[in-house]
């Protein structure tokens, strides 16, 4: 019988919950336009709004441009390996179930419990983000939201030009302008009710529908890329009848390195493609929907890669042009693109980029909070969480309860809770998820050789080699901190898997498919 806690689900009976289509399984509604439109809506949030002008400044210079190509590269690996397994197991559960089906049911807990690091807590900190911009935009139109109801207990606010601001955002702009903080009306924040209302609205439209969830998607996804492309456009048309100022600021385009590992020259370029991974991070989620996509074998390795490569091409194009309309050294500011268009002349370069970014993590919290939901039911139909969380709505076809749980455990969490470190702790989940998947992949085709696959992962095992590497080599840089962290949530995790999951897994009482 072998180790119990290394069993496998055995791909037929995976293949045939894929397959259902009665009231009791998801609602398969979409096409590749919007698997594409998914992962664009998850990859494209504050990484390309902030991170491009932090890793110019900081490492790389104009390079930057080279270090998003080298993060691009890494990010592929790992995408082909999810385009494989999400053609060849469509279903919601991906990374979970696809460690599931290769290395055993332990792995499949692990990566599980993982995952809903990875979304809920992703979901509760760009929620966090995504109220501040929201707060600042309607400042803009002189609507007040008052800083007890605008931050997390503690959130320090100042009152600079008549508009309340959070303390961490503009001290840099007080700084350059010789402000003291403490010479500003100062409040504090009680509850962020902004992240709060926002999450619950997302929440809302995930239980009517995934078309409605899709179409919501794409629309704000419509409006961010536009933004980056009237910055490029704008960019662009500036430095055409300015080339001297373009050839001033990317000379040198690769800085010499100043002694120090990562501080410009070429391992610059490496640390600031360290830096900038982050902000790919999310194409995984896409797999996350291939149990509601219409042609899962077809359209599931054009939603992973296809949005990789949409994504690759703007972030490459918008660093050019800021680093040629700015000097980088300028540009470790927490809003360089607006800084970039300002230099154009465009007075209307802040409301841009607000827009932009509000839109950018709208699509992030969307995509995010489907993705958590669609664990929970897969984990659930398997019998590692309640069957509660396995129900789907009989007119709407979504995991309403599963989606009501997150909604409600994530809104609390952005509401209340300052959550500032748990962007590393998500990047470290999505990490470790790429490991797994790749080794899966590797153990799929040894252990399974003769398996229809729609897709096939090119130079097995060079690419989940190179997957697996480049992901642990991120994991490893880190800090101890983040580490602990996920090490305190997995033991929990193992808690509730050894004295509720394991005595309800249906692998292990033996059952191939799950009841309704």
């Amino acid at each position: 019988m072998g180790n119990p806690l290394l069993r496998t689900k055995p791909l037929s009976a995976i293949l045939e919950e894929s397959a259902e289509t009665h009231e009791h399984s998801l609602k398969r509604a979409l096409g590749p336009a919007n698997l594409i439109s998914l992962g664009i809506g998850a990859i494209i949030g504050t990484g390309i709004f902030v991170l491009t002008g932090y890793a110019a400044a900081s490492f790389a210079g104009p390079a930057i441009i080279l270090s998003f190509v080298l993060a691009a590269v890494a990010c592929v690996f790992a995408g082909l390996c999810y385009a494989e397994f999400a053609a060849m197991i469509p279903i919601a559960g991906s990374a979970y179930t696809y460690g599931y089906a290769t290395l055993g049911e332990i792995f499949a807990w692990i990566i599980g419990w993982d995952l809903i690091l990875e979304y809920a807590f992703g979901a509760a900190t760009v929620a966090s983000g995504w109220s501040g911009y929201v707060i600042s935009f309607l400042q803009d139109f002189g609507i007040r939201i008052p800083p007890a109801l605008a931050g997390t207990p503690g959130t320090q606010f100042v009152l600079y030009h008549n508009r309340w601001e959070m303390l961490r955002r503009i001290l840099p702009t007080l700084q350059a302008a010789g402000v003291d903080p403490a010479s500003l009306p100062h409040a504090s924040g009680t509850i962020n009710l902004i992240a709060f209302l926002g999450i619950a609205l997302v929440t809302i439209v995930l239980v009517i529908g995934i078309r409605e969830s899709a179409n919501l998607n794409a629309a704000i996804v419509f409006v961010k890329v536009g933004v980056l492309l009237i910055f490029i456009g704008l960019g662009s048309f500036y430095l055409s009848r300015h080339s001297a100022l373009l050839a001033a600021n990317w000379h040198p385009f690769l800085p010499p390195n100043n002694g120090t590992f990562g501080s410009y020259g070429w391992s610059g370029v490496v640390r600031g493609a360290a830096v900038i991974f982050f902000a790919y991070i999310g194409f995984d989620a896409v797999s996350t929907a291939a149990q509601e996509a219409k042609n899962p074998k077809r359209d599931m390795p054009a939603g992973i890669l296809g949005s990789l490569v949409i994504c690759t091409i703007l972030y490459i194009l918008v660093a050019g042009v800021l680093t040629g309309l700015v000097k980088y050294t300028a540009l470790n500011v927490p809003d360089p693109i607006a800084v970039g268009i300002d230099e154009t002349g465009v007075r209307w370069g802040s409301f841009l980029v607000k827009l932009g970014a509000i839109c950018g993590l709208t699509s992030t919290m969307v995509v995010m909070l489907l993705g958590q939901s669609r664990i929970f039911f897969s984990m659930s139909r398997d019998g590692l969480l309640p069957k509660w969380a396995g129900k789907v709505h009989r007119r709407f076809r979504t995991p309403y309860l599963s989606s009501i749980f997150v909604g409600i455990f994530v809104a609390a969490f952005a509401a209340v809770i300052p959550i500032a470190i748990l962007g590393e702790l998500v990047s470290i989940g999505t990490l470790l998820a790429f490991v797994i998947v790749c080794a899966g992949v590797w153990v799929l085709r040894r252990a399974h050789p003769s398996t229809p696959r729609p897709f096939r992962t090119p130079w097995v095992p060079f690419v989940p080699i190179m997957g697996m590497a480049i992901a642990l080599l991120m994991m490893a840089g880190l800090p101890r901190d983040t580490w602990i962290r996920l090490i305190v949530w997995l033991v929990i995790g193992f808690f509730i898997y050894f004295s509720y999951s394991r005595h309800h897994s249906r692998v292990q009482m033996g059952n191939r498919s799950p009841r309704q």
